[in-house]
């Protein structure tokens, strides 16, 4: 009676469709249905909801009437953001420093997760481990704080050049050095934190496969050249497209507090330009809401040619 039972609700499920396939899945398994209630409410008012202030991209925004009292204005607001020689010199400079990043920092963590693997001594992997991923739970501003110490023109590189003779180096204050220094300190960062996503790729391979190598005469390069990346090249396929979907945000917390005076003209970057015309001169939310709406729209694009590149170079794909 059971197994009839169980072969009528099989029937039913495979003859439903649509919204009762659904229905019956989550009277199913209402327990995993339970748990998504905080993560959708999380998401449907703080990544949704707040969509709706995008509006104003496409209004002369008036504080007396509010985002949904402002008048309309159609594209008057991107009709200035384009005209504005600012804006473009700031999206210019964004691609440099973020393609910069994906030439320096993106490879940073695989090949620290790579040279992981290859410890053999189990206690010297996990402090090493410990070493490089602590520096992700420091702040920005702390960082900057200690490249302050450090690099200023009484900190304590300069003191020690003094000592031996030779004169200061103002670092933090060169442009040159400053796009150089961006790199530098993102991976010492975060390259510890994120090998954390290409050592689980690793442990999940076959270890057959290094045992065959082995037996093959492969030396601990060609394992790695021939085993390990090209089990892990679909993660990193999928962390290049999620890398290239943000290459219009440049890390406005990093840029934020390390850029000074001496090098504002290399710092300001698409999020520096979108908070300096927001809140350090008259406050135009309808302009700055365009530039905003900009760039996630160029973000979109970025990201769906980088899944259908990777795509067609044969890698792994996050859609369609």
């Amino acid at each position: 009676m059971k197994n009839g039972a169980k072969a009528e609700h099989k029937l039913t499920y495979a003859e439903a469709t649509g919204a009762r396939r659904v229905l019956i899945s989550m009277r199913k398994h209402w327990q995993i249905y339970v748990l998504l209630i905080l993560p959708v409410l999380w998401y449907i008012l703080f990544a949704y909801y707040p969509m709706a202030g995008l509006q104003l991209a496409f209004k002369t925004y008036k504080v007396r009437d509010g985002i949904w009292g402002s008048p309309w204005s159609g594209l008057q607001n991107f009709e200035a953001v384009f005209r504005d020689t600012y804006f473009w010199r700031s999206v210019g400079r964004t691609l440099v420093i973020n393609i910069g990043r994906l030439i320096f920092i993106f490879p940073a963590p695989i090949l620290l997760a790579l040279m992981f693997n290859e410890l053999r001594m189990g206690r010297y992997k996990k402090i090493m481990q410990t070493i490089f991923t602590f520096p992700h739970f420091l702040s920005w501003v702390i960082v900057a704080s200690i490249m302050i110490n450090l690099f200023s023109v009484d900190g304590l590189l300069n003191n020690i050049i003094l000592a031996l003779g030779g004169s200061s180096v103002n670092i933090l204050g060169s442009e040159k050095a400053f796009q150089p220094m961006l790199y530098v300190t993102d991976i010492w960062k975060s390259a510890g934190y994120s090998s954390i996503i290409y050592l689980s790729a690793i442990s999940g391979i076959d270890q057959d496969q290094y045992e065959a190598a082995e037996v093959d005469g492969a030396t601990r390069w060609q394992r790695i050249i021939h085993v390990t990346l090209p089990n892990i090249l679909p993660t990193i396929s999928v962390m290049f497209i999620l890398t290239c979907g943000n290459l219009m945000t440049a890390g406005f917390d990093q840029i934020f507090n390390m850029q000074n005076a001496a090098t504002k003209n290399v710092a300001e970057v698409l999020d520096m330009y979108i908070y300096r015309v927001t809140f350090q001169g008259s406050v135009d939310f309808g302009f700055s809401t365009a530039v905003a709406l900009f760039r996630s729209v160029l973000n979109m694009v970025l990201l769906v040619i980088a899944n259908k590149g990777s795509k067609m170079m044969g890698g792994s794909g996050l859609f369609g």
